[in-house]
Order: C-alpha cells, then structure tokens, then sequence
C-alpha cells in the first residue's frame, strides 16, 4: 500500500462494523487504512471486497493488540494520522461462557493500544500531534439496562451487567484515563445495536434469517420483550468517521438510529420480509418462533439518544430501520455464498450464555 497519504489505523476491521469503516473510507475518502485484526472466528476478510491484494490504499497487519511490540512497530512503520479503536470480543452470550477472553481483548487490548499510540503520539512533530485523534468505539450495553421511558445520554451513569458490557466500560474508562492524564487526543463512542451486511451469523437478524431459511427452529430469549434501539452499520461508519474527523477531544458520542423495538418483534418482522421475498411452501415463516431460556442478567431495554451528535456534528442516520432491515434479508438472500461458507468452515450454532461459566486457570 502507498504510505504518500494519511494513513488511519482500523482495528478489527476485519470484523462487522470494522470492515463497514473500511468499506466507507475506501469509496468515500482518500485516506489510506491498516487493518489490525487478529482474525479471530468472527473476522471475515471477504466482507471487505475493495480491499484487494492489489489496493494501493489498504494494508492488513494481522496482530493482536494485546501484543505490544507488534503495534510498536506498526507505529513506526505507518505513522497514523488515528486510529478507530474497534477490536474487541463482543458476543454477550460468549462472554458468559468464557469471560477471560473479554477481559484480555477488551480490557488488555486497550491499555496495550493506548500504551503504544502515546508513544507514538510523544514522538510526533508539533504539528503531527496536534492533528492526531484515537476514537474509541464502545457500547450502549455499559449503561446498563433502562426502565420503560427514557434513554441513554453521553451523561448516564455505568451500569453493566454482563462480563462482556463490564469489560467494555473498563475499557472505555482507560481511555478518559489515558486523554485527561497523559493528553492523548481521544474521544469515545457508545452506540446501539448494530445491524446490516456481513453481520456475523451468532447475533440475532442474521441468526434468524440463517435459521428460518433452514426451516429450522427460531428461538427468542426468554418473552422477547426486551427492548433495542436499532442502527444500521452504515450509517454508523459514516457516524464514526465523522467523530473522528470533527469530534472533541475528550468527548463521547452516542450514536443510535431511534428505531426502538423488542426482540420479538425484530423476529416477526424478518419473518414477514421472508414471507413476501422467500415464501416457504411450508407456510408462514412465523409458525419456526420458540421461546426459550432466557440469559441470565438479560438487560430489559437500551435506548439511545444521538441527539448531541446531531447537533454537535450534524450527523443523521439515512436509514430507518423498515428500509435498513429490507436491504438488510435481501443482502443475505442474494449473498448466501458468504455466510454459507462460515457455516462449513465449523462454525459452532449451538446455544451459549446459560451461566454456566468455565472456571479457567490462571495464567502461569
């Protein structure tokens, strides 16, 4: 890749809202981009297909962040302009299963990444610092869960209730830690759930898609009727970049997309669009609902109010979510070669986040 531009760094862009930053700075700006993932289950290459071996503007760093020597020397290598912060483990059931990897990933990751891009932010020239920014993407989750009227704003307590949304809201208080401390130029996100192509088949749209196309069994937490403020991963790239671009130092930024609705509904409503784009000679996709278990410490309601970025930055969300969840079942409709291939390639469907959490030996 051409190192004569600005240069960002991505991490986890191999990931689902990652790869969606990627494919907006490649068709949008002129930036050139490093993705640093690990290339964990959930990462995809494939989901960004601008991004060829020959693209003059994109690099790939397979490395994790936890791997402080590693982000040293693509530091010195690349001499970012920023970086997005987006790798992390994310699946809330998972984190259930298995808390270590959150708290490495989540909470390791990010004190390693900010331990390096300080050192490079102190070596920068005057000029270099003062354009420099770290955008540190986080979740609605470490609010916690609301009651029946309200929403989040940037200035709602923490609350979190799963290993996954505490290992986030560590994180997300190392960061104001590092910029309020040290001066590192940072600023953080908390955004709503996400949804839109190239989500990976474990979260819910995708899942139940995957599964009613199946003719397999849907299954809804508990009554499905918590609570989510839907965003689609699109504009929440064009959401990001913008904070990045025009954002202040030190501030968070909540971004949402105002489509409030439960779990139970997210699921008829896919089933629906399936009805009318992929009729089963079965009868109506609805007929495949189950309710099932519930997770444990399952938040009842998350709400966003993105009202300071619209103010602030004048950004607005292009997509509501009837429009955003059509596009959405027909993306997976016409692009069954990408998901189907996760499925062979051993992805594990079965069900997590029982509470039953493995005892893991400390590290040696």
């Amino acid at each position: 890749m051409s190192t004569d531009r600005s240069t960002l760094f991505v991490t986890g862009g191999a990931g689902f809202i990652g790869s969606a930053v990627i494919r907006h700075l490649l068709e949008t700006t002129d930036v050139s981009i490093v993705n640093i993932d690990k290339l964990t289950y959930a990462s995809s290459l494939d989901s960004i297909p601008q991004a060829g071996p020959q693209s003059a503007r994109y690099g790939l760093a397979r490395t994790d962040i936890c791997d402080g020597e590693a982000l040293r020397g693509l530091f010195a290598r690349y001499r970012p302009q920023g970086v997005i912060h987006l790798a992390a483990e994310s699946h809330v059931d998972r984190s259930i299963d298995g808390p270590q990897e959150f708290i490495r990933t989540n909470i390791t990751g990010t004190f390693t990444l900010l331990q390096e891009a300080l050192r490079h932010w102190r070596a920068l020239t005057p000029q270099e610092r003062a354009s420099f920014r770290l955008l540190h993407v986080s979740t609605d989750e470490v609010f916690g869960s609301l009651g029946a009227h309200g929403a989040f704003t940037e200035r709602s307590p923490y609350a979190p209730n799963s290993p996954y949304s505490a290992s986030k809201a560590a994180s997300d208080h190392l960061v104001r830690a590092w910029c309020e401390t040290y001066e590192l130029p940072c600023l953080i996100s908390n955004c709503s759930n996400n949804y839109g192509p190239y989500q990976f088949p474990e979260k819910l749209i995708p899942h139940m898609i995957i599964k009613a196309l199946a003719g397999e069994t849907l299954p809804v937490y508990g009554d499905g009727r918590q609570v989510r403020d839907w965003l689609h991963v699109e504009d929440h790239a064009r959401a990001l970049y913008t904070i990045l671009r025009h954002g202040r130092i030190g501030e968070t930024y909540n971004v949402g997309g105002r489509n409030e609705r439960t779990n139970l509904d997210v699921v008829e409503q896919v089933c629906r669009l399936l009805d009318r784009l992929q009729p089963s000679n079965q009868g109506e996709h609805r007929r495949l609902i189950s309710f099932v278990a519930d997770r444990p410490g399952h938040d009842r309601r998350y709400a966003i109010d993105a009202a300071k970025l619209e103010r602030d930055l004048g950004w607005r969300a292009q997509e509501n979510f009837d429009s955003g969840l059509d596009k959405t079942v027909r993306w997976y409709l016409a692009n069954r070669a990408w998901w189907q291939s996760i499925l062979t390639s051993g992805y594990d469907a079965e069900r997590r986040g029982l509470g039953l959490a493995r005892t893991e030996p400390a590290e040696k």
